[in-house]
C-alpha cells in the first residue's frame, strides 16, 4: 500500500523552516535554497509545494494569523468563554501576545514581515496578510469589549469604540515590549498590565 503523503503538514513544515531563516538572518535571507537547507529538503522538493517565492512567503505570513486562529478555536471548544468576564478577556488576548517561544516565533516573523511589506510598495499579498492579522486583533479586542459590555461590568461612562482602539494598541505595545525587551516584559509583568488594564474599565 502506497504511503500517504500529509502534503499540508509538509507546507507548514517548509513555513516554519522559513520561519526560522528569517528570525535568525532575517528576511532577505530566506531563498528557497537557504529554506531547503533549513529544512534539510532538496530546493527542488520546496518547489514542488511552493514554485515561487511569492507562494511560500504568502503561506508562511498566513499560517501565522492562522494559528493564533487556531489556538483561539481550541480555547472556545475547551471552554475559555467560562470564568470572569476580565478571566476570559485576559485568556483570550494572551493567545495573541508573545509570551512562550511558540508565540514569540510568531510575532517575530510577522513583525519582519510587516517591514518587508512597508518596504515594497508591491508587496500586495503580504500587505493583505498584515492587514488580515491587524483586523484579526481589532476583533478580538472588539468582542471582548463587548463581553465586559454585556455583563455589565464595563463603565458606564466609556466610549466603546474609543475603549477597542485602545485596547487593540496596548496589545500592539505589549507584544513589541515583550519581544524587545523579554527581561523588563516579562509574561508575568505583560499579563499584570493587561489585568491592570481591563480592571480599569471595570464600574
Amino acid at each position: 500500500m502506497p504511503k500517504l503523503v500529509d502534503h499540508g503538514a509538509r507546507r507548514e513544515e517548509i513555513a516554519e523552516a522559513l520561519w526560522r531563516v528569517v528570525r535568525r538572518d532575517g528576511i532577505r535571507a530566506a531563498s528557497v535554497r537557504t529554506i531547503a537547507a533549513e529544512a534539510g529538503w532538496s530546493a527542488g522538493a520546496v518547489r514542488y509545494y511552493f514554485p515561487d517565492q511569492a507562494g511560500l512567503l504568502s503561506f508562511a505570513m498566513d499560517l501565522v494569523s492562522r494559528r493564533v486562529s487556531e489556538r483561539i478555536s481550541a480555547l472556545n471548544a475547551s471552554g475559555g468563554a467560562k470564568g470572569s468576564p476580565t478571566a476570559v478577556a485576559l485568556r483570550y488576548l494572551e493567545e495573541a501576545l508573545p509570551l512562550d517561544e511558540e508565540r514569540r516565533a510568531e510575532f517575530d516573523v510577522w513583525i519582519a514581515f510587516m517591514a518587508q511589506a512597508q518596504a515594497e510598495s508591491d508587496a500586495g499579498s503580504l500587505h493583505e496578510h498584515v492587514d488580515k492579522v491587524h483586523d484579526g486583533l481589532r476583533l478580538l479586542c472588539e468582542s471582548l469589549v463587548h463581553l465586559l459590555s454585556e455583563s455589565g461590568t464595563l463603565r458606564k461612562d466609556l466610549d466603546r469604540r474609543r475603549e477597542i482602539e485602545r485596547l487593540h494598541a496596548l496589545i500592539d505595545g505589549l507584544a513589541l515590549h515583550a519581544a524587545i525587551q523579554p527581561g523588563r516584559s516579562t509574561p508575568a509583568r505583560v499579563r499584570q498590565l493587561l489585568r491592570h488594564h481591563l480592571e480599569s474599565l471595570l464600574s
